[in-house]
């Protein structure tokens, strides 16, 4: 397969024209282009590509490889128009290849295993069983500080990638590894154990590399992106793959993964049921309801919510409920108001913020919602967008913004957690039912 080698005598950006495509070199990982569990491509990356590829008009061929190292290779032989694949954008690399415009700052972590030896500095690896990605930025930060400390040795292993080898410290292969901040984040909702133990140097940026063999490409990337950041899209896309991460709790992500076998079970033919009838995920469903109660059918809060989805009487009697701590009825009165809830919104909010500002309503009141949206507003911000109406949300309980709205005071800084932890206990779920496909082969 040829990218763009082959175009010699002609500009490469002609070369994609309206029916051709981009050549995109990536590689299997959350962070970048992976298969989810409803058959559809996803990834922080994968959707940046394919809002390029659609300025450029053309379709995206996404080509993954086993490592960083062989993508470099084969991006420098023109394989492919660009890599997108979390490279970092070091002073070596600078010197071999065209980067396009930064998109993310990370930094460098020691990852060890909660309750094992942490270690407090570099000196403390040296004793440790340390294994990195052969030919990555992180081996490349070693090589520059190990003549401060020369009893430092790794492994460098290029037969497993990054989130492979944070399993192995998880697991108690290894003692420790060194990834991305953002990599560390999203793999420590999956393996709670895994701990920070320090960070490595200053912090660095992310960006795609462009094929020599095209650099009348770049002047276009660059154009592109700077218009896609002004929109506010890059921040959007920013908030779905990343805003909630932070959200950490290591004793409640472990014991939700527990009551995953313990609990789920007694109800997962429910929340599929109220998937059919409500549209939603049904693992979504369950997230809200994990959220809502712990999957506990008799759960009663002081203030008179009742119910594995915690409904209030009133929302119980308008959805047609007349047993609360009845299971099925419970789920199914949920999604139906949940559904009601997302019916409801204007039609200007569309896709995931659509979603995630009707469960912010469920949580604390439509009324309130709207007055949040009027905030932002007010602010400048654009009251469809999730990310906008959520830095505004906690206001609610400032006496100097809620006088002024129509519902008055409001909890507001519950429903953004409200927000935050289903979308993380949605994603931990769906990891643990429906690993990551391999796309070895394709």
């Amino acid at each position: 397969m040829t990218g763009c080698g082959s175009q010699n005598e002609r500009s490469c950006r002609d070369g994609l024209g309206p029916s051709g495509e981009l050549v995109v070199l990536t590689r299997n990982a959350p962070t970048t282009y992976y298969l989810g569990p409803d058959g559809n491509y996803e990834g922080f990356e994968f959707e940046l590509i394919n809002a390029f590829a659609e300025h450029l008009g053309v379709t995206a061929r996404f080509v993954p490889m086993d490592n960083t190292s062989e993508i470099l290779e084969a991006v420098a032989r023109g394989d492919g128009h660009l890599a997108a694949a979390g490279l970092t954008k070091t002073a070596d690399r600078e010197a071999r290849f065209l980067f396009g415009p930064s998109y993310l700052e990370v930094q460098q972590q020691v990852v060890s295993r909660r309750r094992s030896r942490t270690p407090k500095s570099l000196d403390d690896v040296s004793s440790m069983r340390l294994a990195i990605i052969a030919g990555s930025s992180y081996e490349e930060r070693l090589l520059q500080v190990q003549p401060n400390f020369p009893r430092l040795n790794w492994t460098a292993t290029l037969e497993k990638e990054t989130e492979e080898l944070l399993e192995d410290v998880w697991s108690r292969r290894l003692d420790c590894t060194v990834a991305d901040s953002n990599i560390v984040a999203i793999n420590r909702r999956y393996m709670p154990e895994l701990e920070v133990a320090f960070s490595i140097g200053e912090p660095e940026f992310l960006a795609w590399a462009v094929s020599p063999a095209c650099p009348d490409l770049l002047p276009e990337l660059e154009a592109w992106f700077e218009a896609f950041k002004m929109s506010g899209n890059l921040k959007q896309l920013k908030d779905r793959y990343f805003a909630y991460v932070p959200t950490f709790d290591y004793v409640d992500i472990r014991q939700f993964k527990r009551r995953i076998k313990s609990r789920l079970a007694k109800f997962e033919t429910h929340f599929k049921e109220a998937s059919l009838l409500s549209g939603f995920p049904w693992t979504l469903l369950a997230a809200q309801a994990y959220q809502e109660s712990h999957w506990q059918r008799t759960a009663t809060s002081p203030t008179g919510v009742r119910g594995i989805m915690m409904l209030t009487l009133a929302t119980a009697e308008q959805m047609g409920v007349e047993d609360r701590l009845n299971a099925e009825s419970s789920i199914m009165g949920g999604a139906k108001y949940l559904r009601q809830i997302y019916n409801r919104l204007p039609e200007s909010i569309q896709g995931s913020d659509r979603l995630y500002l009707s469960l912010a309503a469920y949580n604390v009141g439509y009324g309130h919602l709207m007055d949040a949206r009027r905030i932002a507003s007010q602010k400048g911000l654009n009251p469809d967008l999730w990310s906008d109406v959520r830095s505004v949300l906690p206001l609610l309980s400032q006496k100097r913004y809620y006088r002024k709205t129509r519902y008055g005071y409001a909890r507001g800084l519950e429903p953004v957690r409200y927000v935050q932890r289903i979308r993380n206990f949605q994603d931990i779920l769906e990891m643990e039912l429906y690993p990551l496909t391999s796309q070895e082969g394709l």
